[in-house]
């Protein structure tokens, strides 16, 4: 019954050569699936902006055949038993290739209609019928969209902004640290300087005082050595 639903709006055309390409915008709307999330990015380095994906415009009023397929089977669940609009639908098929007007197309195709008890109140009201259920598809997949939008998009973007306060934070801690190793740095020159300036004096007082040592031991190991020679 479905494949005759969906016959009654489509003429489909097989080509194997091109297999039929599935759209990733929104899962299957159903409500009782439920989406995956997915594991959760002075100057604030920003994150590198990705490309928004761009709509083929060729793309924008074409039906898409897994949302087809989807309405279509909503269709036929909900499609009660009897002669109602969809075999009214499926009668202005058959005489689709007649040459006839539009007028009396309908009108042939109401005549058959008549004989398996169909009006045009009845015909009309089952139309409707349809209408309501593609209409509660639409708020399913209204929904579902809604919820997507929050897991993939919102999300996110809340995402997005707590790690920009991350990086913020950590910016500034950086800066921190920066300028405290920079004042860690000027403490150990001053530091270094006064060792070798220290360096530089003790050094300097131990030459003096060796040569001033030698200075009096020359002139005791003189008279040591004079006194020996001359008082005997």
């Amino acid at each position: 019954m479905f494949k005759n639903i969906k016959s009654l709006f489509i003429v489909e055309e097989e080509d194997p050569k091109k297999p039929e390409k599935k759209t990733q915008e929104v899962e299957k709307f159903d409500s009782n699936k439920q989406p995956v999330d997915k594991p959760k990015g002075t100057n604030t380095p920003q994150p590198n902006p990705t490309p928004k994906p761009i709509l083929d415009p060729a793309l924008a009023n074409k039906p898409d055949n897994k949302f087809l397929d989807i309405l279509f089977k909503a269709m036929e669940k909900n499609n009660p038993p009897g002669f109602d609009y969809m075999e009214y639908r499926n009668s202005l098929n058959s005489l689709s290739k007649m040459p006839m007007d539009e007028a009396t197309k309908y009108k042939s195709a109401y005549a058959m209609a008549q004989t398996m008890g169909a009006t045009p109140k009845k015909l009309v009201d089952s139309a409707q019928h349809y209408v309501s259920v593609l209409k509660t598809e639409e708020k399913k997949f209204q929904a579902a969209m809604a919820n997507q939008n929050n897991v993939k998009v919102v999300q996110n973007k809340e995402q997005i902004k707590m790690l920009s306060k991350t990086i913020q934070e950590k910016t500034a801690q950086i800066k921190k640290l920066t300028q405290e190793i920079e004042a860690h740095q000027k403490k150990i020159e001053a530091i270094q300087k006064t060792i070798d300036d220290s360096s530089m004096k003790v050094e300097t007082t131990k030459t003096r005082f060796d040569a001033s040592i030698n200075f009096v031991l020359k002139q005791i190991n003189l008279d040591v050595a004079n006194m020996k020679k001359y008082l005997k």
